[in-house]
């Protein structure tokens, strides 16, 4: 477990370097871990510098209100899928209007799941804001199937997202 915490704290410190190298900005949008995520990239001294803001929203009223999310998305696909993370992702960036947001939405249990889409399933969404007239702009998402009880998928989740993210900004790096 310590390994795993420490390799966390490595990634979010990396994640901060980065951003204040480049001058660019984070926010984060959270439905099944709480603000773990916001809380992960906080524990960092000197967060301030790229954090801007956190959204946790829960209730599909809050998605909508708060990040923008489609009523469309939520009624077809639900909240635990790739089309809402990406719109959770793209509403915290525009909303906040940083370079960066990361979101997550899932099943954390222990009940809630179904067959199509059981405990432990996870969307984590990115979305970058290019400079403006690069074309360079994107939001994606990436699934996951993760183990264990509910706070084991929270973490794990917080850990995807921060991966994902981390992923995202070496990908914009490697066009540059």
């Amino acid at each position: 477990m310590a390994e795993r915490d420490a390799g966390n704290a490595d990634e979010a410190k990396s994640i901060g370097e980065r951003l204040t190298e480049r001058d660019e900005t984070l926010a984060v949008a959270e439905s099944l871990t709480g603000g773990l995520v916001g809380s992960r990239v906080t524990d960092v001294p000197g967060a301030s510098a790229y954090f801007d803001r956190g959204f946790v929203t829960y209730a599909y009223d809050a998605k909508r209100e708060l990040l923008g999310v489609s009523r469309e998305s939520l009624d077809g696909e639900g909240a635990v899928s790739a089309a809402v993370a990406e719109e959770m992702a793209a509403g915290a960036r525009d909303r906040a209007g940083t370079t960066w947001a990361v979101s997550t939405t899932g099943i954390a249990g222990p009940g809630g799941g179904t067959a199509e889409k059981p405990v432990g399933l996870v969307y984590v969404g990115v979305a970058y804001a290019a400079p403006w007239g690069t074309e360079d702009s994107f939001v994606r998402s990436e699934r996951f199937r993760l183990d264990g009880d509910r706070a084991a998928v929270k973490r794990r989740s917080a850990d995807a997202a921060l991966d994902v993210l981390a992923r995202g900004i070496r990908d914009v790096d490697g066009k540059r």
